[in-house]
């Protein structure tokens, strides 16, 4: 399924009234992974605001090694990120969150009711979307460039706990994104918007707005055979859960924080 470049840049165009990073489109069949086609690229010379986007992946990378299927139909593409604010090694998953507020809410803008679960993925009618994975180059312990890999389903099959957004807008009777073209420019708009946010107005207001979108806000989960309610998330992208603390005479943290990959916080159907 062909993608139509200069129908996506005129859309970027015409979608971008302060331009904060200068886009330049690389559009190829199959890859092994649009990240990895990326830091390729990277390493020969390529500079902030480069783009891959691919029919089908190969080898698509997700989460904690996990690969990430990407049969044709889907959106997957990698954008590159310099940066010459700082930002700690540590703080990577800002970026990750960035990301995902931005996709979500330009979505929610057509009408697509896109929310966000714990960490990087996207959801829509409790099913997932799509997902992100931030991969960053460090120098003392500073990151200094970025690549950030979506994968959205589009006309793909996807898995039960999966939804692409064409059989959705089908069950709707309404077609808020029209085209792949649309989506991408929504796609690549959202993280520039949801970069602007991080290191113009700060990680506290980029979280708030995150946290609006979060799916797990108030979820019930057993860590260590303790029952806790998830309460926010840390700027670090530790989630925080408040544990329930009544019936025992131990000295224990009401609040505590988990990192990503550590549990499973699985689907539900959500109303954000």
């Amino acid at each position: 399924m062909g993608l139509d470049l200069q129908n996506l840049e005129a859309a970027l165009q015409a979608g971008r009234k302060y331009p904060y990073l200068p886009f330049s489109l690389h559009f190829l069949e199959s890859v092994s992974s649009t990240n990895q086609t990326l830091w390729d690229m990277l390493n020969l010379g390529a500079t902030s605001g480069t783009v891959v986007i691919a029919t089908s992946q190969t080898a698509g990378r997700g989460q904690w090694g996990r690969q990430w299927i990407s049969p044709v139909g889907g959106l997957y593409l990698s954008l590159a990120i310099s940066f010459e604010q700082k930002i700690e090694a540590t703080e990577s998953y800002q970026l990750t969150f960035a990301s995902a507020w931005g996709i979500a809410s330009q979505l929610r803008q057509h009408n697509v009711n896109v929310g966000i679960k714990w960490p990087n993925d996207l959801v829509l009618n409790g099913r997932k979307l799509g997902g992100i994975l931030t991969e960053t180059k460090v120098n003392k312990g500073q990151i200094t460039q970025a690549v950030i890999g979506v994968g959205i389903n589009w006309a793909n099959p996807v898995p039960e706990t999966g939804i692409n957004l064409e059989s959705w807008q089908a069950s709707q009777n309404s077609t808020p994104i029209s085209c792949l073209e649309m989506l991408t420019c929504k796609v690549l708009l959202g993280i520039e918007s949801g970069i602007q946010c991080l290191f113009q107005e700060g990680i506290s207001i980029l979280l708030s707005r995150y946290l609006d979108l979060l799916t797990n806000m108030g979820d019930k989960v057993y860590v260590n055979n303790l029952s806790g309610t998830v309460v926010g998330v840390t700027p670090q992208g530790n989630l925080r859960v408040d544990l329930e603390t009544y019936g025992t005479k131990e000295l224990i943290t009401p609040e505590i924080y988990i990192e990503p990959g550590t549990i499973g916080l699985g689907y539900h159907k959500s109303s954000v």
